[in-house]
């Protein structure tokens, strides 16, 4: 499975917010979403590169992945519990 072929059940869209507010976005809406369902997290600051993922690791999500189309950043997390 690549990024580009990962279908999302909800999308948060974050774009024109800094950090830290891509990330408190996720995880208002993570619970909202059934454990095994795809999120697709939409940002403009690139600070979410590093964010994502390791708030995946720190939640025990998982992260798929990101897209990048300058100037939006699509990060991919699935909800695991």
């Amino acid at each position: 499975m690549t990024v580009s072929t990962v279908k999302s059940d909800l999308v948060v869209d974050a774009t024109g917010t800094w950090c830290p507010v891509p990330i408190l976005r996720i995880a208002d809406h993570l619970p909202l979403i059934e454990v095994g369902a795809v999120l697709e997290l939409l940002a403009t600051d690139e600070a979410v590169l590093g964010d994502l993922p390791a708030w995946c690791r720190a939640t025990g999500h998982e992260f798929l992945g990101f897209e990048i189309d300058h100037p939006v950043y699509r990060g991919y997390a699935r909800r695991t519990h």
